[in-house]
């Protein structure tokens, strides 16, 4: 049996208090002032502090895509990511896609293409969309773009564009077809 002395030793030491920090955050164009621990993730504090529910957690591990959000325009998993690395950034969730009550063109393409089945994934897979968009439209190279300008959007570029955001009912080609829809409106 070890003594006091061994036992104190490997003892694990339990980390600092960081106590709740002050933050605001951006969401769909209102400001969000909150105090929240640094450990809470921006995907959980979208959904339990905000009630902004639109957004998934899949994975927690950033492996599905289902917590997509755009930040300052560029696609991120919101469950990699702490909520106080984006004080003052602008965020969009799936609830700020709309304007005027009508469906952002890329929902709109969603539905007229039947691009969900569980509908679970469809958030991130929409917020991804918008971003893939815009990434074609300033020219962005993806990993299997060959140099062309502009860029061709192809189904393949399509797919590896999407490649972060799974499907676990398999609707791949009906959203690579509502993406080809949305690209032209």
């Amino acid at each position: 049996m070890p003594d006091d002395d061994q036992i104190s030793a490997t003892t694990p030491i339990a980390p600092p208090y960081v106590p709740p920090q002050p933050l605001t955050l951006r969401i769909n164009g209102a400001e969000h002032q909150l105090l929240i621990e640094p450990r809470v993730s921006l995907l959980d504090a979208l959904r339990e502090r905000l009630v902004l529910t639109g957004t998934k957690k899949g994975c927690d591990r950033g492996q599905c895509g289902a917590c997509t959000v755009l930040v300052d325009g560029q696609r991120i998993n919101s469950c990699l990511t702490l909520a106080v690395m984006h004080d003052g950034r602008e965020i969009t969730t799936i609830e700020g896609l709309a304007q005027d009550g009508a469906p952002h063109p890329v929902q709109a393409a969603f539905m007229d293409h039947d691009s969900f089945q569980c509908g679970y994934c469809t958030p991130g897979q929409i917020c991804s969309t918008v971003a893939l968009l815009r990434e074609i439209a300033e020219g962005q190279a993806s990993g299997i773009t060959q140099g062309e300008r502009p860029l061709a959007l192809s189904d393949d570029e399509i797919r590896e564009r999407m490649s972060g955001n799974l499907c676990r009912c398999g609707a791949y080609q009906n959203i690579v077809a509502a993406i080809r829809v949305a690209a032209g409106s």
